[in-house]
């Protein structure tokens, strides 16, 4: 039945007119999550159609704003760019909210950036976010989901 979901959500998107398919996707619930001291405007992209969409068509985005993909069991998540035209980073973030391991990805490119191991959660911030702010793998974000 997967497998038909699938390729029933492919079906669909194809037949999307063309200017829907080529705009960034609006309207997402949000969320505050923070690393430390520093607070991140995190979009949610929970359901398929959100996840597969992502980031693309954005010219730019905030600092301070992210997007965080959440996915409804662990899994060995990979991600690319194709169509998004901001170079990012991905979080590839445990259930407690620790990051198991971060991944620069360059923009329009369909090179797979994975997580290390199964996640449910991924972070993408622009990219130098988490270098400038010194966040590594096993520091921790905190917010929801990740509050107990």
């Amino acid at each position: 039945m997967n497998t038909i979901s699938t390729a029933m959500l492919s079906l669909l998107l194809v037949g999307l007119p063309a200017s829907a398919q080529d705009a960034p996707q609006t309207m997402l619930q949000r969320t505050t999550l923070s690393v430390g001291i520093h607070q991140i405007d995190a979009q949610l992209a929970t359901t398929p159609e959100q996840r597969e969409i992502g980031l693309m068509y954005r010219k730019e985005m905030p600092p301070h704003e992210g997007m965080l993909f959440i996915f409804e069991s662990p899994s060995r998540l990979c991600f690319w760019m194709k169509n998004t035209l901001i170079p990012l980073t991905a979080a590839f973030i445990a259930d407690d909210g620790s990051i198991v391991n971060l991944e620069n990805m360059k923009p329009q490119t369909t090179a797979s950036h994975c997580a290390a191991k199964p996640v449910r959660y991924v972070l993408e911030m622009n990219q130098g976010w988490f270098a400038k702010r010194g966040i590594k793998p096993a520091s921790k974000v905190s917010g929801r989901p990740f509050s107990p």
